[in-house]
């Protein structure tokens, strides 16, 4: 049943939202140039055509400030539906406490990590589950337990992250997917490939070709200082890479015409208005989830599946991949989900590069850490010392706590400080204390390593060539 959703996908009211913003602007393009009243009469009665088929699928008239996710047909939306709203490039909430996760599981059709999946881990790695897995930061997944099944009878997999490079310095946000990724890495033994999407940097942001690759190399430093075996990890440039490469290059053509315009359209809701890069671009994502993109790492093998931790914005891409996969040959690729890092101002904001204080880089001295926690951290704690004494404080809203939630490892700890603030015990000062005493020697470390290191060490993660492992 985990396969249909993939299915479903291009019939998703999603789409025909999108379809309709689409067609909405190509009427307002039409009346803008003037073109012939038959041209103008069309467009607007195929727009009108959408508005109704919409209305049929979800049961309410379109509203273009309410997106309906991906609304089962027949469900009723309304304001509720308006709160969330996911894609890769907006995440949106109005709830202090951050996305509904429960919600966006049935939204997106995929699978809940859950207590048994964690302890099947347990026993396939004969390693305590990564923090990231008790606590649910990872929460949701596509075929994990077929990734499980292939390991446990000795039948190979490799996992597929990225980063897309939009500025020099990082935030500990971005260490998320990093963190997990390497912590799987050396639970299972596998290879791990690793795009740097400058190119989409490229076609989205007011960037040169020189400088996305230039925060490529300066991003990839940051994640070679998480620790990763440069003998079973490949890091590449898709500007560089994708000339290099035939296996990858054919892949990516191979994707292409399986996916309509249509389709990217109702998937990631581009218009008539964006360039034709974006709208390729998702093939060229979806092309490091087969083995046969790295013939130097795999040769010419297609059979081995890839596992892909990301957060849970980029699984309209991977949706769309495995929906192309069974119609080239390929196996699709499973996939780990993780929430989304709140930002310091609170888990319904948006972190942002271009705003110093919404977030923790991993440049931020001793000193800056300490002032942006004290100074910009959302607090959950009540507006006196004696109300907060009285009635405890909130966690579920607390930055500093969701913080502690990411970096505190130890899980007693973790619970002691959530009774005690909730209970009033402890203090916000207290609670923002704890968070900075974690963060600095966390920060001050991954400095130290990444001086460590040099261009030619960032050269050689980025060489193609054969990685060290063993399939059968």
């Amino acid at each position: 049943m985990a396969d249909e959703p993939d299915s479903q996908l291009l019939a998703s009211p999603l789409q025909l939202f999108n379809g309709i913003a689409a067609q909405g602007e190509r009427v307002r393009a039409l009346k803008d140039a003037k073109a012939p009243k038959d041209d103008i009469d069309s467009a607007v009665k195929l727009l009108l055509s959408l508005k109704m088929n919409y209305k049929a699928t979800v049961g309410e008239d379109y509203n273009p400030d309410c997106p309906p996710g991906t609304l089962a047909p027949g469900t009723k939306g309304g304001q509720e539906d308006c709160e969330d709203f996911v894609d890769p490039w907006t995440v949106r909430t109005s709830s202090a406490k951050g996305i509904d996760y429960d919600k966006l599981i049935v939204q997106f059709g995929s699978s809940k990590i859950d207590k048994e999946l964690i302890n099947r881990i347990e026993r396939a790695t004969k390693q305590r589950p990564h923090r990231f897995l008790r606590r649910g930061v990872f929460f949701s997944h596509r075929d994990m337990n077929q990734v499980l099944d292939a390991y446990e009878s000795g039948k190979p997999f490799y996992l597929y992250t990225g980063r897309g490079p939009s500025s020099e310095a990082m935030h500990v946000g971005h260490l998320i997917p990093f963190i997990f990724t390497k912590w799987l890495q050396d639970v299972f033994n596998v290879p791990l490939v690793v795009q740097m999407s400058d190119d989409e940097k490229y076609l989205w942001k007011d960037l040169t070709l020189e400088q996305a690759y230039g925060y490529t190399l300066e991003n990839a430093k940051d994640i070679i200082a998480c620790g990763f075996d440069i003998n079973k990890t490949f890091i590449f440039s898709d500007l560089e890479y994708m000339g290099m490469s035939p296996g990858f290059y054919k892949n990516v053509v191979k994707i292409q015409k399986h996916v309509t315009f249509n389709q990217v359209k109702g998937i990631f809701g581009f218009t008539d208005s964006d360039c034709i890069g974006k709208i390729s671009f998702p093939a060229v994502q979806a092309a490091p989830s087969f083995s046969n993109s790295f013939p130097q790492i795999f040769r010419d093998r297609t059979d081995i599946q890839c596992l892909i931790p990301c957060a849970i914005d980029q699984d309209p891409y991977f949706r769309m991949t495995r929906d192309v996969a069974p119609r080239i040959g390929y196996p699709k690729p499973a996939l780990l989900h993780s929430t989304f890092f709140p930002a310091l101002q609170g888990a319904q904001t948006k972190m942002s590069a271009s705003d110093p204080n919404s977030s923790i880089f991993l440049t931020d001295s001793a000193k800056q850490i300490k002032t942006k926690v004290n100074k910009h951290a959302f607090s959950g704690g009540r507006d006196t010392v004696e109300e907060h004494r009285q009635f405890g404080g909130n966690c579920d809203v607390d930055v500093s706590f969701m913080y502690l939630t990411f970096f505190l490892e130890d899980d007693d700890r973790l619970e002691q400080i959530r009774k005690d603030y909730t209970s009033g015990a402890m203090l916000t000062g207290e609670l923002k204390k704890t968070l900075i005493d974690v963060l600095q020697p966390l920060i001050a470390e991954h400095q130290a390593r990444r001086k460590e290191v040099t261009d030619e060490m960032v050269k050689e993660f980025m060489t193609p060539r054969p990685l060290s492992f063993h399939f059968q």
